[in-house]
């Protein structure tokens, strides 16, 4: 691509690039996609009339997923590169000496907006997770959605002075949130959920330098790898990680 043009001629020859690649090929997004536009439409939809086929299977637009993809596979081909937010969580739990199934909450605990949707993010990336990782794991990330906007002085937990600048001064977390933290702090796993917010680095110090390779032991370990790969094994959380290998499959 001719590196002269102006930005706008830059995404047009993309898109004509990505055209070429898709052939005849309409890719069709589910209305989750348009509605965070704001548009309660289907878009294209199923392209009635227009003699075109839909894209179906793999997106030639995306790296390719291997037979059998594993968590970390997820990680490099599907999940946003900034991931620098999930490794130095999981560093810092690591160096205040959390238990490696821990460590591991903290290393997927945004696993959702890092690869799937941010709204009510602990609770999807603890069905996410769900099958493969210890019960206490993924309680403790369903429930830092909830504890994160609450302090706790016992353990120098304050509210983030980053949510003052995100949401506002005055915002007030949603009832379900609360009700949720209420029922939180009387299970037996709070703490668990507690220490995700405690190493929850909400601002990064681009001078430390995290790699996967640091905890890829730690998966080993505490991650249930299936040996058909995920989203192959039919467990309750498989059809998420089929929409992230084929995201804009029509049905």
């Amino acid at each position: 691509m001719a590196t002269n043009l102006t930005m706008s001629e830059r995404a047009d020859a993309l898109e004509a690039q990505q055209m070429q690649e898709l052939g005849d090929r309409i890719v069709t997004k589910s209305i989750l996609f348009n509605l965070a536009d704001g548009d309660q439409s289907l878009g294209n939809g199923f392209a009635v009339g227009s003699g075109q086929q839909l894209l179906m299977g793999e997106d030639p637009r995306l790296p390719k997923m291997p037979e059998k993809p594993t968590l970390l596979d997820f990680f490099k081909l599907r999940f946003s590169p900034s991931q620098a937010h999930l490794l130095q969580s999981a560093n810092l739990a690591q160096k205040n000496g959390l238990p490696e199934k821990m460590v591991l909450a903290c290393l997927l605990h945004d696993i959702a907006v890092n690869g799937f949707i941010r709204s009510d993010h602990g609770y999807w990336g603890a069905q996410l997770i769900e099958p493969y990782v210890d019960e206490e794991v993924s309680w403790a990330i369903r429930m830092h959605q909830c504890l994160r906007f609450f302090p706790d002085e016992s353990v120098g937990y304050k509210y983030p002075e980053n949510y003052v600048r995100m949401f506002g001064e005055n915002y007030q977390p949603e009832p379900y949130i609360k009700a949720e933290y209420e029922r939180a702090q009387k299970h037996k796993w709070y703490m668990s959920a507690r220490m995700i917010c405690v190493n929850d680095l909400y601002s990064f110090d681009p001078d430390v330098v995290v790699e996967m390779g640091q905890f890829e032991d730690i998966i080993g370990r505490h991650f249930k790898q299936p040996k058909e790969g995920l989203g192959n094994d039919n467990t309750p959380s498989s059809h998420m990680w089929r929409t992230l290998i084929r995201p804009c499959n029509p049905l």
